[in-house]
């Protein structure tokens, strides 16, 4: 059986990690844009970029682990939102976040394919 209490702790220790995530990788940049000098392009511009796409990636995952958080304080964690089944234990074990069960995860993968390629 799932110990969700265990997992519920695993979710805590994730989001306090994310958020330190975010606060060193916005501290570097502030940094990084008070030492930079010369052309505003190229390398700049690159690393600019690559930053923000791994900003974009750390707050869509610490949104996803506050979001199981608030379901477990709200007594439904571990429960798809989507089709309100039960999501498969070795699934949160894997994956604490997960709000969806495998069958609906793979549902909404095939309809994000399909629209992406009309």
């Amino acid at each position: 059986m799932t110990n969700f209490s265990e997992l519920y702790e695993r979710l805590k220790q994730e989001q306090v990690r994310l958020k330190h995530e975010l606060q060193q990788l916005k501290a570097e940049e502030k940094s990084a844009d008070e030492q930079r000098e010369g052309s505003p392009f190229g390398k700049r511009e690159e690393g600019a970029t690559e930053a923000f796409e791994l900003e974009k990636r750390l707050t869509d995952v610490l949104a996803e682990v506050e979001h199981a958080l608030k379901k477990y304080e709200a007594g439904t964690y571990g429960i798809c939102d989507l089709c309100s089944r039960s999501i498969e234990p070795a699934r949160l074990e894997a994956l604490p976040q997960a709000t969806l069960c495998l069958e609906c995860k793979a549902h909404q993968a095939k309809n994000a394919r399909s629209r992406t390629a009309r």
